[in-house]
């Protein structure tokens, strides 16, 4: 039984220490950046890794194209764009600390 408890113990260990990188990592990712662009780059998109959008441009001749269609379009693979990048990181970074186990509920 002693045996038993000293794994237990290590284990748990083990777990406080992940946990606490993961917590490290996550605080890092939420620091960073990540441009989408779109249309050749005439729409960027800027987000934080927390997923807000920290900027926007679009490129004065898109705007005089007159085409509201063309430009929500243009928006929204720019913003996909950014995420498909924060969430790529996101996962990519996780996976250095949990050593590749499938968490659930982790990225």
């Amino acid at each position: 039984m002693k045996g038993f408890s000293g794994g237990m113990g290590n284990l748990l260990k083990q777990a406080n220490q992940m946990q606490s990188k993961m917590k490290k990592v996550q605080e890092d990712l939420a620091k960073r950046e990540f441009v989408g662009t779109s249309g050749g780059g005439s729409v960027k998109v800027t987000l934080n890794g927390e997923y807000f959008v920290q900027s926007l441009t679009i490129d004065p001749e898109v705007l005089q194209s007159s085409d509201s269609e063309l430009l929500q379009d243009m928006l929204k693979a720019a913003c996909n764009d950014a995420v498909k990048q924060a969430k790529e990181t996101s996962s990519a970074e996780m996976q250095k600390v949990t050593g590749g186990m499938g968490i659930p509920g982790l990225f």
